[in-house]
């Protein structure tokens, strides 16, 4: 028997339907099953699916084969040039920069026309080419350079602790409140102390411990000590934030532990020996420690109020703005950890200790995160960490 009429077959019967053409006829010697059913008018309540795409697939294969390339490449010859030519250029005018984005969306079209319809593969390769560089040089690269790390530190950074400002300030504010309400509260009732500790290990504390813990280790072995824990702590508070309470516990058991040790040392008479060795790391390390903490939650905030934006959108930008302040964390706590290391445990007099931390941190505040333009608040790497250049 003669085989039933293959996909292309009735593909083309179809297409000769839709331009008005004979129906081709199809004889079988023995009909199958579903011929039985067709013609009994079982199965035939959905209506037949037009054939004019295949119809259209059909006349676009013939066009392609009718596409003169030759003509096609001296018609756009003189765009790809242009565009190779502006591409290459190491600096572009106002108007050069904008010719060539337009040029470039134009040769974008050459390109998917051709693929489409006459593929050439050394056409393709070398339009290809042509648009990777000119992307590239529309869209700049990021080269890690000096002035590119002075840059980050003197703009870039301030900007992210600029514009989280009432974040990490409330959390300052919130947090040293709480401290020292605590602290007068654990003051005024002494019971509360010995929960903490025994009075062998109070006695300990203010006669030697607290005093030798920043002699203990030899510098370079400490400040390496201090700086990793300090900003694994500061690296938790972002990481964690869009959870929310794992932040506002980091801090709770930070500033407990503060609280517990000033009101011993405050007790047993030795308040300006507290003071005088906390103060000089203490108010910059501190610092940081409330700024990561209104990183995080603000990328809890991003997600429970997103505003305009989606949720992913808001978590996005917020996590990319974090990245940012938690790279320069990375050097200020540093610098915190040689103050801890060198200053705090020198033979220093206690005013040029704390001094040297009032003059740190200082300049943490008052260079520029407070002060900074409004004009510098819009950061480069909230849209994406790697920028064009300017």
């Amino acid at each position: 028997c003669e085989p039933r009429p293959s996909a292309m077959a009735v593909a083309g019967d179809g297409c000769a339907r839709a331009r008005g053409g004979p129906r081709r006829q199809w004889t079988r010697h023995h009909a199958s099953p579903y011929d039985a059913i067709r013609r009994q008018g079982i199965g035939n309540s959905q209506p037949r699916r037009p054939l004019n795409d295949t119809c259209r697939r059909g006349e676009n294969a013939r066009y392609a084969g009718r596409v003169d390339l030759d003509a096609y490449v001296s018609a756009h010859r003189a765009t790809w040039e242009r565009l190779d030519a502006l591409s290459r250029r190491r600096r572009l005018t106002g108007a050069e920069a904008d010719e060539m984005i337009d040029i470039y969306q134009r040769v974008a079209t050459h390109l998917s026309v051709i693929r489409s319809t006459a593929p050439d593969a050394s056409l393709v390769a070398y339009l290809s080419g042509l648009l990777a560089r000119a992307r590239g040089r529309a869209t700049g690269t990021r080269v890690s350079t000096p002035a590119t790390v002075i840059e980050f530190f003197t703009r870039s950074f301030p900007a992210a602790l600029y514009r989280m400002r009432w974040w990490w300030l409330s959390v300052m504010g919130g947090s040293l409140g709480a401290a020292v309400i605590m602290t007068w509260w654990v003051l005024a009732h002494p019971r509360i102390e010995s929960s903490f500790a025994s009075p062998a290990e109070i006695e300990r504390l203010v006669t030697n411990d607290f005093e030798n813990y920043y002699s203990e280790y030899e510098a370079t072995s400490f400040v390496a000590r201090v700086w990793t824990n300090n900003f694994w702590l500061a690296a938790l508070c972002i990481a964690l934030g869009v959870f929310g309470f794992p932040v506002i516990w980091m801090l709770y058991t930070n500033i407990l532990n503060l609280v517990v040790v000033a009101s011993i040392m405050i007790r047993h008479g030795r308040g300006d020996l507290f003071f005088g060795l906390i103060l000089p790391h203490g108010m910059l390390e501190l610092t940081c420690l409330f700024v990561a903490a209104g990183v995080g939650l603000r990328i809890f905030w991003a997600w429970v109020a997103p505003g305009n934006r989606t949720r992913a959108t808001a978590l996005g930008e917020e996590g990319r703005a974090a990245v940012g302040v938690a790279l320069g964390l990375v050097v200020v706590l540093l610098l915190c950890g040689v103050i801890e290391a060198f200053v705090t445990p020198s033979p220093l007099p206690t005013w040029a200790r704390i001094g040297i931390g009032v003059t740190a941190w200082s300049l943490f505040m008052a260079g520029r995160p407070l002060l900074l333009s409004p004009t510098w608040t819009q950061l480069p790497f909230e849209h994406g960490f790697d920028t064009a250049n300017e």
